[in-house]
């Protein structure tokens, strides 16, 4: 209930959304990352400050906490299957596990029945000499720890798959082919411990260099033929990995028509973060409400929504590449703007510092409000 306390794996800016988020409904939260600048970690009641593997520091998140989530995918299963002997973990180790390696991963949305893009595991060369003709032009992808575009390589031939491999050093990767797409859609939904899964409307996403940049929702967007079996395979994905959290399966709309998954994230997605000022319950209050054993709130959209990231490249001129400060001034002038930033000490290029989610009555006027934002930041973005 609220007043206890909920614990976080991870101090990056979903854990910090989630302390925000939890907060406000009463509770404390205890967040265990080694950073000692973690965005999360400088908000939250508690920060432990150890790995995610220390033994002395999951005994005493479990001994705080009545239960506990992550914020990413790349937390040790086995820590969560460890937390689990003491407090309530979700989503679980064993789910999580499943979408940290994206050979299982793909193999795992396939035995569901939800279509994926051919593709090959690649455990050694001989894999790629042995892919099949239709895996090329394709993406090699390395199967652990990859994001934003990282740990990723478009090839053309084999020979460029060999040098893509050699680069990643010869670590398990999956070949995918590459696809006629004419879009990218992500479902967002909340799974409670009794099956009850309520879903957000789809974000058609815009991606650069790898790194969402825009996502934008409006019922108008996604057919609702399409918008109805991404949210069924969504469902079927989170049910089949008997999921309680917040998740999120990614798509892509083939130039066809045809759907298919592209990866799960199970945690809150960057292409939720809309979900914070357009809709009547945020996903990171879903997380809240899925971990403590609460009732789900209301997915309802109330608003077109365009989010925008925002990323450390805004803080250096691009003609001179000198630092400066951003136009905050000229985003909040916007109507409709709403700001996040997530507190990171040091801006990089390509580093997620916080988004824009902008609100219009229509669609137009959603657009046509984040074209201001994105002007007064000198973020690419066609209204």
């Amino acid at each position: 209930m609220p007043g206890d306390w909920l614990g976080m794996m991870g101090g990056g800016q979903l854990g910090r959304m989630f302390c925000h988020a939890a907060q406000s409904m009463g509770y404390k939260v205890a967040v265990l990352d080694p950073d000692e600048q973690s965005p999360a970690g400088s908000v939250a009641e508690l920060h432990i400050r150890a790995a995610y593997e220390d033994q002395d520091g999951l005994a005493r998140l479990a001994a705080r906490c009545k239960a506990i989530t992550t914020e990413f995918e790349n937390v040790p299963a086995q820590s969560l299957r460890i937390l689990a002997q003491r407090s309530r973990v979700c989503p679980s180790g064993d789910a999580v596990a499943v979408v940290q390696d994206r050979i299982q991963e793909k193999a795992f949305i396939d035995k569901t029945g939800v279509p994926v893009a051919p593709y090959a595991a690649i455990h050694a060369g001989a894999d790629i000499a042995a892919a099949p003709d239709a895996l090329f032009p394709g993406i090699l992808k390395a199967a652990r720890l990859g994001y934003d575009g990282k740990g990723q390589a478009r090839v053309q031939t084999r020979e460029q798959a060999l040098a893509a491999f050699e680069d990643f050093k010869q670590a398990p990767c999956v070949l995918e082919a590459m696809l006629p797409l004419a879009s990218e859609i992500s479902i967002v939904l909340a799974r409670a411990a009794d099956g009850q899964c309520v879903l957000y409307p789809p974000a058609r996403n815009e991606h650069r260099g790898g790194i969402l940049a825009v996502s934008t929702v409006d019922q108008a967007l996604v057919p609702d033929a399409l918008a109805r079996q991404a949210a069924d395979a969504a469902v079927a994905i989170a049910g089949a990995l008997d999921y309680v959290g917040v998740l999120c399966v990614e798509f892509f709309i083939l130039q066809d028509g045809r759907l298919v998954a592209n990866e799960i994230a199970p945690r809150p997605h960057n292409s939720g973060h809309y979900t914070m000022d357009a809709c009547v319950s945020s996903q990171f209050e879903q997380q809240v409400r899925a971990m403590a054993g609460l009732p789900l709130g209301s997915t309802r959209c109330m608003n077109p929504v365009v989010m925008l990231n925002i990323l450390g490249d805004v803080w250096f001129d691009p003609d001179s590449g000198a630092r400066r400060e951003p136009d905050w001034r000229g985003v909040l002038a916007v109507p409709g703007a709403r700001l996040h930033l997530y507190g990171k000490a040091q801006a990089r290029r390509g580093r997620k510092m916080g988004h824009i989610n902008v609100l219009g009555a229509t669609l137009e006027e959603a657009r046509a409000a984040a074209a201001r934002a994105a002007r007064a930041l000198g973020i690419e973005f066609q209204a």
